[in-house]
């Protein structure tokens, strides 16, 4: 295995579009911190309409406890979910807090005025940029066909093939 290839022989960029593929259609993603006390704890996060290329940016509050945990333990974990598909991401990467005024134009859009009471202009909006160390993802066929491979096992007692499982550096 060459430096620029994963455990199971895929590039880094082979690697970001099998993640982009899976996570490009899911909304929210649950964005996991480090507290002060040492604990976890996730959130939900508006994704942004744009392609994984192993970041990821979303809009926050500067005044947040998130933000703070991010600022002084920026090792995060984002997790997206699309039970429909049966596909699954689990992101580990670390987090920065950027001040970019042409980047906060380039995401924003009027849905944020909910979160934002002066909406762009609103200084307490935080550009939250993760950078994307590795991901573990899971797609199925379906959840029908994962249904029938499940009951198939159940019934046969024989392992089935439940889809593609897949650790990833990026």
């Amino acid at each position: 295995m060459s430096d620029d290839q994963n455990a199971t022989g895929t590039t880094p960029e082979q690697s970001i579009k099998a993640v982009a593929a899976i996570i490009k259609d899911v909304k929210f993603a649950m964005l996991t911190t480090i507290t002060s006390e040492g604990r976890l704890h996730s959130r939900p996060m508006t994704t942004q309409e744009q392609e994984f290329d192993g970041d990821i940016w979303f809009l926050g509050n500067k005044d947040a406890e998130s933000t703070d945990d991010m600022r002084h333990r920026p090792e995060v974990n984002l997790s997206f979910s699309n039970p429909e598909k049966g596909n699954y991401v689990s992101l580990t990467g670390r987090a920065e807090l950027v001040e970019d005024r042409a980047k906060l134009d380039e995401l924003w859009n009027d849905f944020y005025k909910t979160y934002f009471e002066g909406g762009k202009e609103d200084p307490n909006i935080q550009l939250i940029k993760i950078h994307a160390h590795g991901a573990e993802y899971w797609e199925s066929d379906g959840r029908i066909r994962s249904f029938i491979q499940m009951a198939k096992g159940a019934i046969t007692g024989k392992q089935q093939n439940m889809g593609k499982n897949d650790t990833v550096s990026l």
